[in-house]
């Protein structure tokens, strides 16, 4: 790493700080601080406005299009201090984060104009339409299809583990506009109303309750013909963009939620005395160290996108780093079970409380199934292998890319 954090980007951080004790509720920074459920429902309605009049949402976007126009190391203090001091970005990861970006990108102007002010307010919900049952990790293998018919666009096809699905206004969706192209080449990437009598979106129910992931289900569904981002059988390019935002927004605040949540590890282990096991305690400074090596990465992922080193291989650490936290999180949230001995096989979550559970959100336990937090992590954990990319496609990056070995030979049927 050789990274230094320039003057212009300190003074900027000032300002942040400064703006957040102004803005956030009075005893926020102090020690024990703790919203009643009712403050806190108040906080959520005022707190997006608030974030709206600084201009703190999407930040980074040029200022003609309702940003701040800020540089990467602008924008990275800006997570910096927003983490530090515990308060909340604006929760709509899927437009601020993925799609608003990459139509940045790719979009025409009259895309930018017609989406981007609305991302910004608030005034649409996103989902993300990728995954299909047969189209998981091997993603370029998607059945989904649309046909242009006259100045629309018809879809048919199914997606799934299509997470808020049933509360979008607009979901970027992969189609395939060409069946005769290598499957890599006639794909498109759309942007497709979700309020239509084509579309039927069914949750899927998880273990504890909670129903955030669908399926969706394309019968004749309607998309204007010019809602295709980056042209027509694009959109595996279009789509690795979107991937790449996806990976790489957090580079040197990523890390915290995992520190954050081992934290309350510990505390558990104290509680209950199992810290004075020495194999506990040794899992435990393991734990630390992986998640000391998570915000090293981060630097060096950093460091690589402010040089453009090229020698980093930006690709190839977004990869091994999201290889090395998703397993490292299975790994820590095997041992907060062991932890929690007898008492982690009981559901302990209260109903009447929302709690935020780390890389999940906030959520509400199921009166059904009450699970606790760190009950609710461990299940999340497994699934952290699988979405933004399979542990095994991320080793074949790194085995491809980094350490140059021959690509896997393709299947030969019979």
């Amino acid at each position: 790493m050789d990274l230094t954090y320039p003057p212009e980007a300190e003074d900027f951080r000032k300002e942040i700080r400064a703006w957040l004790e102004d803005n956030l509720p009075d005893g926020w920074f102090e020690p024990g601080f703790e919203l009643s459920p009712e403050e806190k429902v108040q906080f959520q309605k005022e707190w997006t406005a608030k974030l709206y009049e600084g201009g703190w949402i999407c930040a980074s976007w040029p200022k003609e299009y309702g940003g701040k126009g800020l540089s990467t190391m602008e924008a990275v203090v800006l997570a910096e201090e927003f983490h530090k001091a515990n308060a909340p970005m604006r929760a709509d990861f899927f437009g601020d984060t993925l799609v608003g970006p990459t139509i940045l990108q790719w979009g025409t102007e009259e895309q930018k104009k017609e989406f981007l002010p609305k991302i910004l307010k608030g005034e649409i919900a996103w989902c993300q339409g990728f995954s299909e049952p047969d189209a998981g990790s091997d993603l370029a293998s998607l059945k989904t299809t649309a046909e242009l018919d006259g100045d629309e666009w018809v879809i048919n096809g199914q997606k799934i583990w299509t997470t808020q699905g049933f509360i979008a206004d607009y979901i970027f969706v992969l189609c395939r506009t060409d069946r005769e192209a290598p499957k890599h080449k006639g794909i498109s990437y759309l942007l497709c109303p979700m309020r239509q009598e084509g579309i039927e979106v069914r949750p899927i129910e998880q273990i504890d309750g909670s129903a955030e992931f669908c399926e969706v289900f394309f019968t004749n569904a309607r998309c204007p013909k010019e809602n295709v981002v980056g042209g027509v059988n694009n959109g595996w390019n279009v789509a690795m963009t979107t991937l790449g935002f996806e990976r790489g927004t957090s580079a040197t605040t990523g890390y915290r939620r995992f520190e954050k949540e081992l934290e309350a590890i510990i505390d558990k282990a104290r509680e209950n005395g199992r810290n004075r096991d020495p194999l506990v305690r040794q899992a435990l400074a393991k734990a630390w160290s992986k998640v000391q090596i998570m915000r090293i990465n981060g630097l060096r992922t950093l460091t690589a996108v402010v040089q453009d080193r090229k020698d980093f291989g930006v690709a190839a650490l977004g990869a091994t780093n999201k290889m090395f936290w998703s397993e490292y999180h299975q790994e820590v949230m095997n041992l907060a079970i062991d932890i929690l001995g007898p008492e982690g096989q009981i559901l302990t979550g209260d109903p009447s409380r929302e709690e935020a559970v780390p890389g999940y959100g906030a959520r509400r336990t199921s009166a059904r199934y009450p699970a606790s937090v760190l009950q609710s992590s461990f299940f999340f954990s497994r699934s952290e292998t699988i979405w933004g990319g399979t542990s095994q496609i991320q080793r074949n990056i790194v085995g491809e890319r980094v350490l140059g070995l021959p690509k896997e030979p393709k299947a030969v049927s019979a």
